[in-house]
């Protein structure tokens, strides 16, 4: 396996030029703050960006955890990549990590200077500062499997085309505010996760009410349990279904959660005032 470095400063943008100095570099898969994504996967780790602290996020990125590095070695050996891009502040951090998985040092370092203009790097940096913002190098459906609660906005550009070679592409990046950022954290409580799916699972007649609503909280999203009154005279398999997918979208449209399960369970049945009568 060929290894390569793309290093520079915190906030200079590296991860938002990793595709495209992977691509030049012919590379298969990049390693960038402890995740390992290949083909456009996270195939392996933890992202640095997910720790409470800067100090546990620089340990996260270093693979320190022997756990973490492990993940890391054991998916590389079984899905060997050709060419790795390692992501770094610095040759010797880079170093560090390739040390850790056992691989040979970088055969290259590619300075941040060399790919992004001053003006580009300026901005990122105004980026990082103002707004804490973090770049990861991977399709947002794919983050957002690992940042359960976190606002991961998609960033798609066109990657220029090199002569002769391609005709270019189109390359989807993820936007993060990492939890140590501080510019403050992004909260939702269970209860308001209840009142949501609540809210949305009712349907004028055919769910005139919903009687308990449970959130399990989970690292990777949250399971909803619902249990609700059904109207007398509409398809129960049509209306839980529809009332699942209502729930599971609004849910994940308004808190950034990842919802892995919605149960319904029909309790009552509601006959309406006419019929009751």
């Amino acid at each position: 396996m060929e290894v390569y470095a793309l290093v520079g400063a915190s906030g200079t943008g590296k991860s938002h030029r990793a595709s495209l100095v992977a691509r030049d570099l012919a590379a298969d898969a990049v390693l960038d703050d402890g995740l390992l994504i290949m083909g456009g996967r996270i195939v392996a780790g933890r992202s640095s960006k997910r720790e409470e602290t800067r100090v546990a996020a620089v340990r996260r990125a270093l693979l320190v955890e022997p756990a973490h590095a492990a993940e890391i070695d054991e998916a590389l050996k079984r899905l060997p990549p050709r060419r790795l891009l390692i992501i770094g502040t610095s040759p010797r951090m880079v170093d560090r990590i390739a040390r850790r998985l056992e691989l040979p040092l970088p055969a290259r370092y590619v300075a941040i200077e060399d790919v992004a203009s001053p003006t580009d790097i300026r901005k990122a940096r105004r980026v990082r500062r103002d707004l804490g913002r973090h770049v990861i190098p991977a399709p947002t459906l794919e983050v957002k499997r690992s940042f359960s609660g976190y606002l991961v906005d998609p960033l798609r550009f066109l990657m220029r085309p090199r002569r002769g070679v391609d005709a270019g592409e189109f390359v989807e990046k993820s936007v993060v505010r990492p939890t140590f950022s501080s510019l403050g954290r992004f909260v939702v409580k269970d209860t308001v996760v209840a009142a949501i799916a609540a809210r949305s699972a009712r349907s004028g007649e055919a769910i005139p009410r919903v009687l308990r609503v449970e959130v399990d909280p989970q690292p990777e999203g949250v399971a909803i349990q619902l249990e609700v009154a059904v109207g007398f005279g509409y398809d129960l398999a049509e209306v839980m279904v529809a009332a699942q997918r209502r729930v599971k979208d609004m849910v994940e449209h308004m808190t950034a959660l990842n919802v892995l399960k919605v149960n319904i369970t029909a309790r009552a049945l509601f006959l309406g005032q006419s019929s009751a009568n």
